[in-house]
């Protein structure tokens, strides 16, 4: 029976309400910056957060997710407050490009509730298993390319959480926990269905810093999930597990990533020998050898996440393109944003670049023409995401979590000062910078305009008067103190301003642009 005009278009009107309810505003943050939607996202098997729903953020004009933990108890969360910001304040620390960024966390306390509320940032793209699942279903094999590059990019991403001081455990890595995204950048996260809500080990923080009784709903044990009961390794939960259940895991995804999916046989949990059968079947014996070593049944001789990085099946000695691209992504601040635009038009496209001389037959020459400006930028900007690391170059030192420059207080009532107030510290690292340095008439101070692009987009333009007296040092502690830059911009920003000062001493002019 066909829909009348007036059914269609009632069902219509109802879908077009439907999603303006969703997408409601119930609640901002203090700081006015993210709006809670009443749209809710499935947490599934995150570890105490109560509620998921989709936020915005209205600086950057994209959805996050808002997270909330609720406790039933509030005397119980007057004993864990020290704890919980201590670790939300390292946990914002942790910054790569394989891992899901944390982007705010705050504390709401009232009356007859307490709840920790905090933003992360929103995957839509789909899980790992769910890519391959889709592989299967069209009957395609997995490009050993793309299995290689998503192996190392996964291992980037432990092997930075393993070496931070203290060494950071995921401990729930399966396919699930796995994003790709379109143009084939790799995160880890935890998930449930399309969504990602937290960047890393947020269980495992949370079970040892949050009592039971005291938070709101059920503590989720990721093992209850008979689904993915196989990522888990022997000695999971005991009281000696380390960085080696991470491999465990890992070896596991490599492997479903390599044959796409382990057959169960029926059985709700997959079998040690389906997992013995799924490694045998490999064709390369490199990828066989590389898999076994990560599920060996002793975690002490399971290798490091940086050890795999140097296997033979995974290890290339890395192009000069992609040495040089990795230069000019860690120096960018001293380079304008159109860069590599400006230079590729000035070349003449007939020119040579580079010769390969020959005794025995005819040279071979690489000219400007045969480089693609537009593939070059693509590269660029895969490189800058994440998606080409250069960890085989990297020693296994520590990453120390950085601590916040300023530990939360309770608010006060202060007067107001022309100078403002030191914030949260920065997170944001500059990637772009430029300055203005002019002479006043009587030279005694030099006025200093300081342009500053961050890594999100955002600029930032500062000024001030700089007296004889004044270091770069000084004043790049007055940046980070008030909350202008991150930390761990200083030392750069220090060079930077010092060698612009420099210039400026030694010019006869009164204006010097850099």
């Amino acid at each position: 029976m066909a829909m009348s005009v007036s059914e269609r278009n009632s069902g219509s009107e109802e879908k077009e309400e439907e999603s303006e309810d969703e997408s409601e505003i119930v609640e901002e943050s203090p700081c006015g910056r993210w709006q809670k939607r009443k749209e809710q996202v499935s947490q599934g098997n995150v570890s105490g957060v109560e509620r998921a729903s989709l936020a915005m953020d209205t600086e950057e004009g994209v959805e996050v997710v808002w997270n909330e933990v609720l406790f039933q108890d509030k005397k119980v969360f007057k004993t864990v407050e020290d704890k919980i910001k201590e670790m939300f304040d390292n946990l914002m620390q942790v910054d790569h490009p394989n891992i899901v960024k944390f982007h705010k966390y705050w504390l709401d306390i009232g009356d007859n509730h307490a709840r920790v509320v905090f933003i992360t940032e929103y995957m839509s793209s789909g899980s790992l298993k769910q890519f391959l699942k889709k592989t299967k279903k069209n009957h395609k094999s997995m490009n050993v390319k793309a299995w290689k590059r998503w192996c190392t990019q996964i291992l980037s991403a432990l092997s930075y959480l393993h070496s931070c001081d203290p060494p950071i455990i995921h401990g729930n890595l399966t396919c699930d926990t796995i994003f790709i995204q379109h143009n084939g950048l790799i995160k880890i996260g935890s998930v449930f269905f399309r969504f990602c809500f937290f960047s890393v080990v947020w269980h495992r923080l949370f079970v040892n810093v949050f009592p039971e009784g005291g938070v709101q709903g059920k503590l989720h044990q990721h093992r209850d999930d008979k689904r993915n009961l196989h990522f888990f390794s022997p000695e999971y939960g005991s009281s000696e597990d380390d960085y080696a259940i991470d491999i465990f895991s890992f070896g596991i995804c490599a492997l479903e990533m390599a044959v796409l999916e382990i057959q169960a046989n029926g059985d709700s949990v997959v079998s040690k020998e389906a997992i013995t059968n799924a490694g045998q079947s490999l064709e390369d014996p490199l990828m066989r050898e590389f898999t076994q070593m990560c599920v060996r049944h002793s975690p002490r001789l399971r290798p490091t996440a940086h050890d795999l990085l140097f296997h033979r099946v995974l290890f290339e000695v890395h192009s000069l393109k992609l040495l040089a691209a990795h230069c000019l992504i860690n120096n960018q601040y001293m380079h304008t944003e159109n860069c590599v635009e400006e230079k590729t038009k000035s070349f003449d496209p007939n020119g040579v670049m580079a010769e390969i001389i020959h005794k025995d037959r005819p040279c071979v020459q690489l000219k400007y023409s045969h480089v693609s400006p537009l593939e070059l930028d693509k590269f660029l900007e895969d490189v800058k995401n994440g998606i080409y690391p250069l960890m085989n170059f990297a020693s296994t030192r520590p990453y120390p979590v950085p601590r916040a420059l300023s530990m939360y207080q309770e608010h006060v009532e202060t007067a107001k000062t022309p100078t403002p107030e030191p914030q949260e510290p920065e997170t944001r690292k500059v990637v772009q910078m430029h300055c203005n340095l002019e002479s006043n008439e009587d030279t005694t101070k030099t006025h200093l305009t300081l342009f500053l692009k961050l890594d999100d987009k955002l600029h930032r333009q500062l000024s001030c008067d700089i007296m004889p007296n004044d270091s770069s040092r000084d004043l790049v502690n007055e940046l980070i103190h008030y909350s202008f830059i991150s930390e761990v911009d200083g030392d750069k920003i220090v060079a930077f301003l010092e060698d612009a000062l420099n210039r400026h001493r030694g010019s006869a002019s009164a204006i010097t642009t850099i």
